[in-house]
């Protein structure tokens, strides 16, 4: 197949800048959801670890 049949989008059309910028947005929403996902799991992990270890600290009391 010849590379000129493909029908590719110019790169320099507006639609192509948006498409770019669209893509940049979403990857950013991405990765902030992903970074707030794995401190929520980090923090109810170090939540329940302090949780067991007072109530360790009580028993032998």
């Amino acid at each position: 197949m010849n590379t000129w049949l493909l029908s590719l989008q110019n790169s320099n059309s507006p639609i192509y800048d948006m498409m770019i910028f669209f893509h940049d947005f979403t990857m950013i929403i991405l990765i902030f959801i992903t970074m707030l996902i794995t401190l929520m799991m980090m923090l109810m992990t170090y939540n329940n670890l302090l949780i067991d270890s007072f109530s360790m600290a009580t028993q032998l009391n």
